[in-house]
C-alpha cells in the first residue's frame, strides 16, 4: 500500500442545526472582522450568520456578488473588498463558486502575487488568518477539499489552486441549509458529489482508505438522491446527502477526479454550464468508456449504487451505468449537450481544452486520446446507443 497524505479542516461540525456553532467559537479564537463571501442573492442564512457574528462582537461584512461560476474577476474583488475592512476571518457560505472563491481570498490575503501566478499544485505560502466554509448545497465538497476552480476570462477555461494552505480550519456542514435548494440544483450537485465518488474508486490513484470514503459517498448518493429532489423537507434525505458529498470531498485532495471532470470543465468554461450539470451530462458517457479497464471497480460501484449483480463483472459494471443514467433522468436533468443550446459543431474546441487538464486526465483507468474524446462528446449530444459503446 502506498503512501497517502490528507489534508482535512481541524475543525469539522456535522449535523442538523450546527452553523449555531460557527460564530460564538469563531469569538472564542479570537476573530475580530471577517467577510461572508457567497452568492449573488441575499439569503436568510447569510443574514442570520451576519446576526450572530455581530451578537458575540465580530464585524461582519457581507460581500455577496457571485452570479454564476467564480472568475478572476469575481476573486478579485473579493479579495479587494476583505483587504479594505482588514479581515482576519474569511467565511465561505453557499455552493462550490462561493467556498472556492473564499479559499483563494483567504490563501491570498496577505499575498501580493495575481492569482495567475499561482495556479497549480503547492505554490501557495502558510496564512495567518481564519478561513471557514459552510457547504449550502450537497455536492462539490470543496469545503474540506484543497482544491479551489475558478474561470479564467483570457482563454475561457478552468484552471486550478492545489494546495493544503486552502483547506479551512472549520466547517460546518448542516444539512438544515439545503432544505430550501431548487429541485434542479438539488440535483446537479448530488450527480457532482457521486461522480467524485466513483471517479475516487475507479482512479489509477486509488487507495484503500479513500475507497472506503467513496464506497460510503456511493451508497449514500445512490439511495437518497431522488428522494432529496423530490421532497426538500425530507431531512433523512438530507443528512444523507450531506454525509455523501463530505465523503466525496474527502476523495478530492488525496486522490481527485479524472476524465468525467476533464471534459466536463469545457462545458463550463466555453458555455457556461453549471459544474454539477456538467458532470450529469458527461457521467455515463465517460463510464461506457472506461467500463473495459477497470470492470472490477466498476462492478463494485454498480452493487454500491444498489443494481443488482449481473452474470460478470462487465455486465454488473454496465448495470450501474445504466443505474447512474436513470438517477439523471428521475432527476429532471438534461440528456444531452444539444438541449443547453452547445452546438455540435463545438467538439474539437471541447476536445482541445479537456485535453489540457493533465493532472485529471492522467487518473484515468483508460487514457483519453482526441480521438476518444471527440467520440465522448459525440456520444454526448447524440441518441444513446449501446452497440457505439
Amino acid at each position: 500500500m502506498r503512501a497517502l497524505s490528507c489534508h482535512q479542516p481541524p475543525h469539522l461540525v456535522v449535523g442538523r442545526g450546527c452553523l449555531a456553532e460557527c460564530a460564538p467559537q469563531l469569538a472564542e479564537a479570537g476573530a475580530r472582522r471577517a467577510v461572508v463571501i457567497c452568492g449573488a442573492t441575499r439569503s436568510s442564512v447569510a443574514e442570520a450568520l451576519l446576526d450572530r457574528l455581530r451578537v458575540v462582537e465580530v464585524a461582519a461584512v457581507l460581500w455577496a456578488e457571485i452570479a454564476g461560476e467564480p472568475t478572476i474577476d469575481d476573486f478579485e474583488r473579493a479579495l479587494a473588498a476583505a483587504r479594505d475592512v482588514g479581515a482576519d476571518t474569511i467565511i465561505g457560505l453557499g455552493g462550490g463558486s462561493a467556498l472556492d472563491t473564499a479559499k483563494l481570498v483567504a490563501g491570498l490575503l496577505d499575498d501580493p502575487r495575481p492569482l495567475r501566478k499561482v495556479f497549480g499544485t503547492g505554490t501557495l505560502r502558510p496564512r495567518r488568518n481564519r478561513l471557514v466554509c459552510v457547504p449550502t448545497t450537497a455536492g462539490t465538497g470543496s469545503e474540506v477539499s484543497p482544491n479551489a476552480i475558478l474561470l479564467d476570462e483570457r482563454d475561457q477555461s478552468k484552471r486550478a489552486v492545489i494546495s493544503p494552505w486552502i483547506v479551512p480550519d472549520a466547517t460546518y456542514i448542516d444539512p438544515l441549509l439545503a432544505r430550501t435548494m431548487p429541485r434542479a440544483i438539488t440535483a446537479a450537485t448530488g450527480l457532482d458529489a457521486l461522480t467524485h465518488c466513483i471517479e475516487a474508486f475507479a482512479n489509477r490513484r486509488a487507495h484503500p482508505l479513500i475507497d472506503e470514503y467513496a464506497l460510503a459517498g456511493i451508497r449514500l448518493i445512490g439511495a437518497h438522491l431522488r428522494r432529496a429532489v423530490d421532497n426538500g423537507d425530507d431531512l433523512e434525505a438530507r443528512d444523507a446527502m450531506a454525509l455523501g458529498s463530505l465523503y466525496g470531498g474527502l476523495c478530492l485532495g488525496p486522490v481527485n477526479t479524472a476524465a468525467v471532470h476533464a471534459l466536463a470543465y469545457p462545458l463550463g468554461g466555453l458555455f457556461r454550464v453549471g459544474h454539477g450539470l456538467s458532470n450529469a451530462l458527461m457521467l455515463t458517457h465517460v463510464l461506457d468508456f472506461n467500463l473495459a479497464a477497470a470492470p472490477e471497480r466498476y462492478a463494485t460501484i454498480a452493487a454500491a449504487l444498489g443494481a443488482g449483480p449481473r452474470l460478470c463483472a462487465v455486465d454488473s459494471a454496465r448495470a450501474g451505468v445504466e443505474r447512474c443514467r436513470e438517477l439523471t433522468r428521475e432527476c429532471g436533468l438534461p440528456q444531452r449537450l444539444g438541449e443547453l443550446g452547445i452546438p455540435r459543431t463545438s467538439i474539437p474546441q471541447l476536445v482541445d481544452s479537456a485535453l489540457t487538464v493533465r493532472r485529471l486526465l492522467d487518473n484515468n483507468p483508460r487514457e483519453v486520446t482526441a480521438v476518444d474524446a471527440a467520440a465522448i462528446y459525440e456520444r454526448a449530444f447524440g441518441p444513446y446507443d449501446s452497440a457505439r459503446c
